[in-house]
């Protein structure tokens, strides 16, 4: 059975630790296997790529490296803070998530 994770693709969200402590990004994949999340713009790696098709150049490309669930911490909708996830039943009997900070849904 996988874990249940609170990161869903598509959320703002706030690095805790490691070298891109304190930078915010949206969310691109989430890798629930391993835990990851690739963030837009966060823990940028150098990879050295041969001239191809996709890029006749080559060189070196900055590109965003996976960095674990238990650093990243969800954006608060409305105070822009970063905030725990709760989950409670909305008004349609399904199960929504909300931020712990403000109690607003997480769309």
């Amino acid at each position: 059975m996988r874990k249940k994770l609170h990161i869903k693709k598509g959320d703002t969200v706030i690095v805790l630790a490691g070298d891109s402590k304190g930078q915010q990004g949206k969310v691109l994949e989430v890798i629930s296997e391993k835990e990851r999340a690739i963030v837009e713009g966060v823990n940028l790696i150098s990879k050295h790529t041969k001239p191809n098709a996709k890029s006749p150049q080559g060189g070196i490309l900055k590109k965003e490296a996976p960095i674990h669930i238990s650093n990243l911490m969800l954006v608060d909708p409305t105070s822009g803070k970063p905030t725990k996830v709760g989950r409670k039943i909305g008004s349609k009997d399904k199960l929504v998530r909300y931020a712990k900070k403000s109690g607003e849904e997480i769309k």
